[in-house]
């Protein structure tokens, strides 16, 4: 039988993980999330939550598009910075969005997953905010090439996300 400290994990560590995607790319979370779950049975806890809409396959496709959009608007010289109350508060729903989902998959509570989630979110949007300025200051490189790369670990690390979540 698992330990209770095992299965808060089990739930704690995945959503904190699509709400850090989250918190730098607002609807990275919520999509890498939802090609997991559109590629799976509808976990129990999720078939009668209203969050069952993030395992259908054309909310998936239509994430995608929604990150393509995100990555490309990121770059544009009039885009506010990620922690201003409006991106921060995307971030912060985002992340709650996931962390619910994830916790209500594994049979947790919405609640505490939205917490987690939220909480999880916000951390990282001024993380890789700082992160990513700090990095062009010293390096003399544009935030928009620093973005990039930023573009290039929010995917791989989605991506890996996901596929460890099976």
């Amino acid at each position: 039988m698992k330990s209770s400290s095992k299965l808060r994990g089990a739930k704690f560590w995945p959503a904190l993980g699509f709400a850090a995607l989250a918190g730098s790319r607002a609807t990275s979370g919520p999509a890498f999330l939802s090609q997991f779950l559109s590629q799976q049975a509808l976990a129990p806890g999720l078939a009668s939550s209203p969050l069952r809409f993030l395992a259908k396959p054309g909310v998936s496709t239509a994430l995608k598009f929604l990150i393509a959009g995100e990555v490309v608007g990121d770059k544009l010289p009039n885009t506010p910075d990620r922690i201003v109350p409006q991106q921060l508060s995307t971030r912060a729903l985002s992340g709650a969005l996931v962390g619910a989902t994830v916790y209500k998959t594994k049979g947790g509570s919405l609640v505490s997953g939205a917490l987690v989630g939220a909480l999880g979110a916000v951390a990282a949007t001024y993380l890789t905010f700082y992160l990513r300025k700090g990095i062009s200051e010293k390096a003399n490189i544009s935030t928009s090439l620093i973005g990039a790369g930023e573009d290039a670990l929010v995917l791989g690390l989605g991506a890996a996300l996901a596929k460890s979540q099976k």
